[in-house]
């Protein structure tokens, strides 16, 4: 799909000169790809490996070629929190640099950014260092997304027009990304350390600082993913705590309002009883006076309440 050396060349078919220094992207379904790495030795096991979905992140190698498999978080159309984890395969041959991904737009995105930074000099080790700072760098700009998203979420707990499913979606989501996050930054990590320690010394003390800051950038995103993995529980507490309290509020105002009505209707409950002598019922103010008294109960009751702020 691409291909460059001086500089980027965008191609249908990609032919590989086993002279130049080259650095090739594009599918993992590319046949000509495989076909290449076949013929120059390349381990049928590494090739299960690149072709295989499941496959999880690793580092292997013998003496003509280095794998290493990343993960690259791509998000859900229905859901901005929620990620999905896509393998991106990683091959360095002598002079070869091989990006292989599943997804177009996944390859697009990379070689956009590396573009921007690569030069004609750089070594396959330095583009291979790029590379896998640009995956970090992706999985950072998710994190933040998600601490914005976090923050805005927490401004809208208390709002009363808050919708509850949204929110714990939200949360749900958001739990789910930097719980993903956090184990493949773990693993991404072991994997930087195991290719630091496979480089040709020179090679290691050339990107000393490089490497440097780029195990800086994975144990931020290890740190700050549990972190907000923390903050999305403490969200979910104060989401059902707040949803408790507005229940608790409304059983408030009901039971308020039987406590109204309890007493009158205790005083209407006994001019319903059938007695023959009740003075009342033959006196001329009888029902005003009665109508005087629940009015006045009533009344009495609801001011209480309301100082007690119950209503």
């Amino acid at each position: 799909m691409y291909i460059f050396a001086d500089r980027l060349y965008k191609k249908d078919e990609i032919k590989l000169d086993d002279l130049k220094k080259q650095v090739v992207f594009t599918t993992i379904d590319n046949k000509e790809i495989l076909e290449w790495l076949e013929n120059h030795n390349f381990p049928e096991t590494f090739i299960e490996d690149i072709t295989n979905e499941d496959q999880s992140i690793t580092y292997e190698e013998n003496e003509d070629f280095k794998l290493a498999i990343f993960k690259y978080f791509v998000a859900d159309e229905e859901d901005e929190l929620l990620y999905h984890a896509r393998n991106i395969v990683i091959i360095l041959a002598d002079n070869k640099f091989i990006f292989l991904a599943k997804e177009r737009k996944i390859i697009k995105a990379v070689i956009n950014k590396l573009f921007k930074r690569y030069r004609p000099t750089d070594s396959i080790e330095y583009i291979m260092y790029v590379v896998i700072d640009i995956l970090v760098d992706h999985t950072m700009h998710i994190v933040d997304h998600i601490d914005d998203t976090l923050e805005e979420i927490e401004d809208r707990i208390f709002d009363e027009s808050l919708e509850e499913r949204e929110v714990q979606k939200s949360l749900y989501f958001a739990r789910r990304t930097l719980n993903r996050i956090g184990k493949v930054s773990v693993q991404h990590n072991d994997i930087v350390n195991k290719i630091i320690s496979h480089f040709p010394v020179v090679i290691r003390k050339k990107l000393h600082y490089e490497f440097i800051d780029l195990k800086e950038h994975l144990s931020f995103l290890i740190n700050e993913s549990k972190t907000y993995l923390d903050r999305t529980g403490y969200l979910q507490t104060l989401l059902m705590g707040f949803l408790s309290n507005r229940m608790n509020q409304a059983m408030q105002r009901l039971a308020a309002i039987s406590l109204i009505f309890l007493p009158l209707t205790f005083i209407v409950g006994n001019y319903g009883m059938n007695f023959r002598f009740m003075p009342e019922l033959e006196w001329k103010y009888g029902y005003a006076l009665v109508w005087v008294i629940n009015l006045t109960i009533a009344w009495l009751i609801f001011q209480w309440l309301k100082k007690k702020k119950w209503i």
